[in-house]
């Protein structure tokens, strides 16, 4: 994805900060089983929410250990892992190849089609295992390749292919939750979508790429930008609502409503001094 799911760590106690960081050692080592050590390079905070979203959700057994790894080869770090932290290596993995095979087809980058072809085996067992997902992933992409061709240039119809991306990644199973789980993260992938071209605008156009608000280009921004992200946000906050939990609660909205904005309070603030770090809904 693009990087913006994380925690402000600050506003969480030393408990919690130990249990999310934790959670992510135990999305890497399940990378580096699962798909190889080199996959570990395609690692970053945004799928530490769904395995802390997902494990809140439905409890399952969490397996607790410390231990050193090549990241940390002088002091063992705890980590923590359950079976959706590896369905969330395998969503990880599955987008890194899409992403690098998009990549590919858009600009002859050689390093995207290296990256692809290391991962392509990958891919293939993912996909076999989860093949509704990974169908929605490349369907989405592909819409959004044909949007880029076209130059349209309706955020919404743009920020709607990502949602649908998210939705079924959210979703690991059909049952009850389903549903509410698909909207949450359907919600959320408009607002991401939406952020990063926020957050892309000056170089977008700066290198002629597409990007949905380019009509806003030189202009003072941040105020529009932030009333529609705050009202894709709330959508997402909504169905987040709905779902029974409890343990990690805290952690997640704090990822939800003050960590997704720590990269649009920086930019902004170098224009127009320091921001209280929220964009609380």
């Amino acid at each position: 994805m693009f990087g913006y799911l994380v925690a402000n760590t600050e506003l969480l106690d030393e408990e919690q900060q130990q249990r999310y960081k934790a959670c992510y050692c135990g999305l890497c080592r399940s990378l580096k089983e699962r798909h190889g050590q080199l996959s570990r390079l395609t690692l970053n905070f945004d799928m530490t929410f769904l395995v802390l979203l997902l494990g809140s959700l439905y409890e399952p057994e969490e397996q607790r250990e410390t231990g050193k790894c090549i990241a940390h080869l002088v002091e063992a770090r705890p980590w923590w892992r359950t079976a959706f932290t590896d369905y969330a290596a395998d969503m990880n993995v599955a987008l890194a190849y899409l992403k690098c095979t998009d990549d590919w087809e858009d600009d002859s980058n050689p390093i995207a089609r290296a990256e692809a072809a290391m991962l392509k085996s990958a891919y293939q067992q993912i996909s076999a295992q989860y093949p509704r997902q990974c169908e929605a992933m490349d369907l989405s992409i592909r819409d959004l390749r044909q949007l880029e061709k076209a130059g349209d240039e309706s955020p919404d119809r743009a920020a709607d292919c990502f949602a649908m991306l998210m939705g079924e990644i959210f979703a690991p199973r059909e049952d009850y939750w389903s549903t509410t789980l698909r909207r949450t993260g359907q919600s959320l992938g408009r607002f991401i979508y939406v952020m990063d071209a926020c957050m892309d605008l000056d170089s977008d156009t700066l290198f002629n790429r597409y990007n949905p608000f380019r009509r806003y280009y030189g202009l003072d921004n941040e105020q529009r930008f932030r009333e529609i992200l705050k009202m894709l946000l709330g959508d997402c906050v909504r169905e987040f609502d709905r779902l029974p939990l409890v343990q990690d609660v805290d952690i997640l909205k704090n990822i939800l409503c003050v960590g997704l904005w720590t990269e649009f309070n920086q930019k902004f603030s170098k224009k127009k001094g320091p921001s209280d770090g929220t964009g609380s809904v």
